[in-house]
């Protein structure tokens, strides 16, 4: 019984907004740590993202060369921190259920991230294609 009113507690303030700023911090951070936590495809990601700036460093690439590479890893870390979150909603929405619009809204969001990912590898080569090559 207690269950069920801390979950209705919760539901009910659930849409307010925090007027606290560090407490939306931590909200913020649970977020990201639940994405870490349970998206295959993210931890993939940061790994890919910190070999880049690793191979960046080792290649000595220069400082607006390296913010383009940040710049370009952080969006699709967001993209798919956002899939994840559409995901979820969707879910929540169709209930287990196979629906057409949602099927679309999941394959939309994981095409957005899949986007950003071919871009952030067209930005690692015209980086480092260059300072390969003087290499051999």
């Amino acid at each position: 019984m207690q269950k069920k009113i801390n979950s209705i507690k919760n539901r009910k303030e659930s849409y307010k907004t925090s007027q606290n700023v560090l407490i939306s911090f931590k909200y913020a951070f649970r977020g990201i740590f639940y994405v870490l936590k349970t998206s295959r495809n993210f931890k993939i990601q940061l790994l890919f993202a910190l070999i880049i700036l690793i191979i960046g460093f080792l290649l000595q690439i220069n400082l607006s060369n390296y913010v383009i590479l940040i710049s370009t890893i952080m969006s699709v870390l967001i993209l798919e921190i956002l899939n994840t979150s559409i995901e979820s909603i969707v879910d929540i929405v169709v209930k287990k259920e196979f629906n057409s619009l949602a099927k679309i809204a999941k394959d939309t969001a994981a095409g957005a991230v899949l986007l950003a990912s071919i871009n952030s590898v067209i930005i690692a080569v015209y980086t480092f294609f260059p300072k390969i090559k003087l290499l051999f």
